[in-house]
Parts: structure tokens; sequence; C-alpha cells
């Protein structure tokens, strides 16, 4: 598992796929959340502004990354 490290208090969650190499772009980041690929904590999340705070987990498809301070 993957992890990405935070510089402020929170990353919205189109960010965190591009920091963490799972959308190569915002558009392929926007695209997979408007299709239901990507979960937080196990649940499907629609929204591209999600805040994610240290402790978040993120999966799309089969790789997962926590949200670090």
């Amino acid at each position: 598992m993957e992890k990405i490290h935070l510089k402020d208090d929170f990353i919205k969650l189109g960010q965190a796929l591009k920091l963490s190499g799972l959308a190569g772009s915002g558009v392929d980041a926007k695209y997979a959340i408007q299709n239901g690929l990507v979960t937080v904590n196990g649940t499907v999340e629609y929204q591209r502004g999600k805040k994610l705070y240290p402790g978040d987990m993120v999966a799309c498809g089969e790789k997962t990354f926590q949200v670090e301070k």
C-alpha cells in the first residue's frame, strides 16, 4: 500500500489521485470518480472535492493508498 504525505491539513480527492499516480491528470481523476471507481474508507465517493485527512484510505481498482501527515 502506498502512502501520500500532506503538506497542509487536508487534500482534495482529485488532487490525491494525481499525487498518488492513480490518475494521470485531473480529467482522468474526474472520470474515475464520476464512474464510481474510487472508494474512500470503503465507501464509493462521487465528489472530486472531497477533503481527505490523515488516516483516510483511498482505493481505485486494485490500488490503495493512505493519507498521512
